[in-house]
């Protein structure tokens, strides 16, 4: 079973979620380059909102969730999104 969720942007085509950040944003990544990065807010009269975000930015919000994740004692989790730290920051 897949847990991969993709989204296709208007300008930058698919995208693929790297984590949830918050209640109702989620961190996402273009597919192939993994160089620009998204906060996708779902937002019940907008629908999605795509705010642009800098690598370094994604790299903190993406360090936070897994501080976030680890002290909530949530191991499997946490594995799987360092594991996506890994692949996509080194």
């Amino acid at each position: 079973m897949s847990t991969e969720t993709y989204l296709n942007h208007p300008n930058f085509g698919l995208l693929f979620r790297v984590c949830m950040v918050d209640d109702g944003q989620e961190l996402y990544a273009t597919l192939y380059a993994q160089r620009l990065f998204f906060v996708v807010t779902h937002s019940p009269t907008e629908g999605l909102v795509f705010q642009p975000l800098g690598r370094s930015n994604a790299r903190l919000m993406l360090e936070s969730r897994l501080r976030t994740l680890r002290r909530a004692g949530q191991q499997a989790d946490y594995d799987r999104l360092q594991h996506t730290y890994k692949q996509t920051f080194q």
